[in-house]
């Protein structure tokens, strides 16, 4: 079973004991900051927000220390929003061999697309930068515009909304 957080400390207070003898995989979906890296890569198993070298070494360190390999997502800010997290689209590739230089297991992208317009272009457009990788996952898709990223090739959606409704 996999689920879908957001938030590292949040998550450790929930799924700490339960993960202990359960065949659950866990995804830190959410901004990872660098002073939460050690906590992170403990208790996940996915990554869905690597978005700076800064982040990428320190998690490659990090995961020799305690000999775990998780499976990472690269964030692409495909919008180019000023106020969003992410590689620029320009900058993928050589973020992508930064990454491998570190022997990151990089499995695929990540996007939230603009909140105002039509999700289809950007997720057509990291179908492309994905496959450009020979990246075989793409984290793409909310609750709001779930089957137009399925529709793209989506392997990871995010609909917890839709399963147990909206955050306070």
């Amino acid at each position: 079973m996999h689920f879908g957080e957001n938030k590292v400390q949040e998550s450790i207070d929930k799924w700490s004991n339960i993960k202990i003898n359960n065949n659950i995989k866990l995804h830190l979906i959410g901004k990872l900051q660098t002073n939460k890296v050690k906590l992170a890569v403990n208790i996940f198993d996915y990554i869905h927000s690597l978005d700076n070298e800064k982040l990428a070494t320190k998690i490659a360190n990090e995961q020799i220390k305690q000999n775990k390999n998780l499976k990472i997502f690269i964030q692409i800010n495909i919008g180019g929003e000023e106020q969003k997290s992410g590689v620029k689209k320009e900058d993928v590739s050589d973020f992508y061999k930064y990454c491998k230089n570190l022997n990151l297991n990089i499995i695929g992208t990540m996007c939230i697309p603009p909140k105002e317009g039509s999700s289809q272009n950007y997720f057509s457009e990291m179908n492309r930068i994905n496959k450009e990788l020979n990246l075989v996952d793409l984290s793409m898709g909310m609750s709001s515009d779930y089957l137009e990223a399925s529709q793209n090739n989506a392997t990871f959606l995010r609909i917890g909304s839709n399963i147990f409704g909206r955050r306070d």
